[in-house]
């Protein structure tokens, strides 16, 4: 065994928010931990080339476009420029910030930080691999895997970040392209166009199913499909991309729906068609650990087949969000510590896309509880009846609940509107202890809040709304 050898506890692949959540609650309670990180920063894809840059990005917007309206606020204002080189200091102000707080906690919970890739030689011996061309071998009663997920792209596609990219290039432009196509209409290709669309960029965004958001209730995706639309957005759903290759300055894209075909040319194509578990080079196989499309399978408690590791986040099939990374890390953990911990409930994952306007959900949509055989009730508000929804000049979109009429169960909340993706935690805490309609409508809610607007779909959902 090499004399560099060390011994811990647990050993935690990807310092990612399922990777540095996991080694905080290992400290918490008393494991030696080491965590393994091939980038130079702490973080992983979500601090430093996902949500939060996008999330930075998607604020700039909402600000920019805040100064454009300030008229209808009572203040005048010259006409607003953006400052691109700007953008990205303050983008990047935030990410730095946050690196170091992510190495002061490793630091405060006595987390050992390793930089190199980390590759498996058995269950319980990680070596890893520095920059330098040094390697170490590290020994573990338990192994975390939490490397995450990168960008996918379509085999035809050339995506070399010039003018074919991906959402890491995107957080990245120093020039504003006139004219962009997005290829996805998910979560993250329409937080892009909402980006760059506020930004100033022609915005063409593609879908092959038919509605944008395709996870979310229909009727949200409809309403948001109009939203962007009005915004100037041209959105193709049922549209395929045959073919995208570079034409001069840009791209020239041949699309195809049941009618016709089409080409679109624009300055650049950004794909956003999912991610993929970022599982190669890890060297699974000697530790005989299997993979199911590239996912790492786990059971309820997050453990691999063999039983001292685990696996969490992207790099399992389960929501892949960094909250959901964030509570699996947390029950792997304790669940290793000897813990009794209740295994997730995945339909209590809130979804957010931090778009304009923004959606949010929780729970079933309607369709799905109608599919489970419930006798469903749905209670729906609109925001330009919530009096604060008037007060911010933000009254697009609505509040729908979806509820048991059998119990008055409420199954599922989905939102468009201003702030839903911080109104979504009341409806997820109903979920989580069961509320019925009646409950929430007769809890108190401030006034005026916009959170006003969820109480009165619940009373919409007896048939009783308040301010309609």
């Amino acid at each position: 065994m090499p004399a560099s050898e060390k011994k811990f506890d647990l050993i935690i692949i990807g310092s990612g928010p399922g990777g540095y959540v996991a080694a905080i609650r290992a400290g918490q309670l008393k494991l030696s931990v080491a965590i393994i990180e091939k980038d130079k920063v702490l973080g992983g894809t979500c601090l430093n080339r996902g949500c939060i840059p996008a999330k930075a990005l998607l604020h700039t917007a909402e600000v920019l476009d805040q100064i454009k309206r300030s008229k209808s606020f009572g203040i005048e204002v010259s006409d607003p420029q953006l400052n691109l080189p700007l953008v990205h200091q303050y983008k990047d102000k935030v990410i730095k910030k946050l690196n170091k707080g992510v190495e002061f906690l490793m630091r405060k919970n006595a987390v050992q930080v390793f930089q190199g890739k980390g590759r498996f030689e058995s269950p319980t011996l990680i070596a890893v691999e520095k920059r330098d061309g040094s390697r170490e071998v590290l020994e573990a009663k338990n192994v975390l895997i939490a490397t995450g997920s990168t960008p996918r792209s379509l085999p035809f596609l050339n995506t070399d970040g010039r003018r074919i990219i991906t959402s890491d290039e995107g957080l990245e432009l120093r020039e504003l392209p006139a004219s962009m196509a997005i290829l996805g209409a998910g979560a993250v290709g329409v937080e892009f166009a909402s980006t760059f669309a506020r930004f100033g960029s022609g915005i063409t965004l593609i879908e092959m199913l038919p509605r944008v958001l395709p996870i979310e209730d229909e009727e949200i995706s409809a309403e948001l499909e109009k939203s962007l639309k009005r915004q100037g957005i041209t959105v193709m759903t049922g549209t395929q991309l045959e073919s995208a290759v570079e034409k001069g300055s840009g791209v020239s894209m041949t699309l195809r729906t049941k009618e016709e075909r089409s080409v679109l040319e624009a300055d650049l194509l950004l794909v956003a068609v999912g991610r993929q578990p970022y599982t190669d080079g890890l060297d699974l196989e000697r530790a005989g650990i299997p993979r199911d499309k590239g996912f790492v399978p786990v059971d309820g408690f997050m453990r691999t087949v063999r039983p001292s590791v685990y696996a969490i986040g992207d790099v399992v099939a389960t929501p892949q969000l960094a909250h959901v990374a964030s509570a699996e890390g947390i029950l792997a953990v304790e669940h290793m510590a000897g813990r009794d911990p209740m295994p997730i409930n995945y339909n209590r994952t809130p979804n957010c896309t931090y778009c304009h306007p923004e959606v949010a959900s929780v729970g079933l949509t309607e369709a799905a509880a109608r599919e489970q055989g419930y006798d469903v009730r749905v209670g729906r508000f609109p925001f330009s009846a919530v009096p604060k929804a008037a007060i911010l000049l933000e009254t697009e979109g609505l509040i729908k609940v979806v509820g048991d009429a059998k119990y008055d169960e409420i199954l599922g909340v989905h939102m468009i509107g201003p702030k839903a993706t911080e109104l979504i935690i009341e409806a997820c805490a109903a979920l989580s202890f069961e509320a019925t309609g009646e409950s929430l409508m007769r809890m108190m809610h401030a006034h005026p809040t916009l959170t006003e607007g969820l109480m009165e779909a619940a009373h919409a959902l007896h048939g009783q709304p308040l301010g309609m």
